[in-house]
């Protein structure tokens, strides 16, 4: 399977700006997305400025930045703001805040406002449908389900993509997003399972070129690093 031969749109996760530069002049790349732990791990020091810089340099593909809130009137209040910031900005709304407490009439209500949304750090169904379902008709947003995170609890992902984006497509203007990716593999589920978008970190992105390699040719190269690695180590048996 190649890149050329798949529907699906790769987005860039990360918070590191000249990064996200870089992967916008490849033109791979479909979109963006960002959260705070990325920003964290990157060392954005001031949001506001961090998020207007990447509008500037990314001025026509979606990009998406998360609230900090966990209340939902001040999120209401900082989702104003992002949304702001340009015609290509997708608020980042979690599903719940950290009392666990439902974000879904939060996003009810601003999604009446016109503010084109991703609701973030879904896991589940119950969740995908209510969240949709407070999506207003007409506009533009996305539901990111956490498949890789979903694995990582012993649960298959695929049924769950499946279902979800089959429940998206009935709402037009809402598409699903297959986040943390662990492997270039799930370029391919999430494609099969006819999800929209799927979230990509740099260090997967640099890897893009060996999707439809060779598997033969691949075994030799991987012949090869080892010898040179060893070779170069300077070890000896006999």
């Amino acid at each position: 399977m190649r890149l050329e031969d798949l529907t699906i749109a790769i987005y860039a996760d990360g918070a590191d700006i000249e990064a996200m530069k870089a992967e916008y002049a490849k033109g791979i790349v479909k979109g963006f997305t960002t959260n705070p732990t990325l920003m964290k791990k990157a060392g954005v020091a001031d949001y506001r400025s961090f998020a207007a810089q990447a509008v500037k340099a990314i001025p026509d593909l979606p990009i998406s930045f998360e609230v900090f809130a966990d209340d939902f009137e001040t999120m209401a209040k900082e989702a104003r703001v992002l949304a702001d910031l340009g015609p290509n900005v997708y608020v980042k709304i979690p599903v719940t805040n950290t009392k666990g407490e439902k974000s879904t009439e939060l996003v009810r209500r601003l999604s009446a406002e016109g503010l084109q949304l991703n609701v973030t750090a879904i896991f589940t169904i119950p969740q995908t449908k209510e969240i949709i379902e407070a999506f207003t008709p007409g506009t533009k947003n996305i539901v990111s389900l956490f498949a890789g995170r979903i694995t990582n609890a012993g649960v298959d992902a695929e049924p769950i993509m499946k279902e979800a984006a089959s429940l998206a497509h009935e709402k037009p203007g809402t598409q699903t997003l297959w986040a943390s990716s662990r492997e270039l593999f799930n370029i391919i589920q999430a494609d099969r399972c006819g999800v929209d978008i799927i979230t990509v970190t740099n260090n997967l992105l640099a890897q893009l070129p060996t999707l439809g390699k060779s598997l033969e040719e691949y075994s030799l190269e991987t012949v090869k690093m080892f010898y040179n690695d060893g070779k170069a180590l300077g070890y000896q048996i006999l």
